[in-house]
């Protein structure tokens, strides 16, 4: 089984917390799935859980280059230069990311608010990305648009390989059979 969450802002990739913090145990009462990778606390979208440790290790193997697909929302107007530099691949003090797929979106219209929303400055635009990578560094992809001079406001997986996260709302999940 595989469950597709839309795990919202502020909740722990995991199903405890000694700080009282939410978790996936908060919206998922399925027992014996775990998580198939990871979303940092202040990310967004689509998670993948699953009780098949085989289909686990596939997504999460970093071997296996599987895409993950994002909605992020930057600071400031982005430049072509700056798109170039994404998807060129982006020196970080790990090394060189893999070239990515960076294209500049309108704002998605299917897109729910955030609670609270992001910080927004009256004279500093925002630009939306969707952007696609096949490796998965820690907060790699708030760490990429930063160096390429575009700090993250909000970051949203949509896609990891061909499951989507379609119209889940955040907290939803759906439970398909793998």
């Amino acid at each position: 089984m595989i469950i597709l969450f839309n795990k919202p802002f502020d909740v722990l990739c995991q199903f405890t917390d000694e700080q009282g913090r939410q978790t996936l145990a908060d919206f998922i009462k399925q027992k014996d799935v775990y998580a198939a990778g990871r979303l940092d606390r202040d990310s967004e979208g689509l998670l993948l859980l699953t009780d098949d440790g085989k289909l686990q290790h596939r997504i999460t193997d970093p071997k296996n280059k599987m895409q993950k697909t994002y909605w992020v929302q930057v600071e400031g107007e982005i430049t072509d230069s700056a798109i170039t530099q994404l998807t060129s691949g982006i020196k970080l003090k790990d090394g060189l990311t893999r070239q990515a797929r960076v294209k500049k979106i309108r704002p998605p219209e299917n897109i729910w608010p955030r609670v609270p929303p992001i910080r927004e400055r009256k004279n500093i635009p925002t630009s939306w990305l969707e952007l696609s990578i096949r490796e998965g560094r820690n907060r790699q992809v708030r760490r990429m648009t930063a160096a390429a001079g575009f700090p993250t406001l909000r970051l949203i997986r949509i896609s990891i390989g061909d499951w989507q996260l379609k119209k889940l709302k955040p907290g939803e999940y759906n439970k398909i059979l793998s």
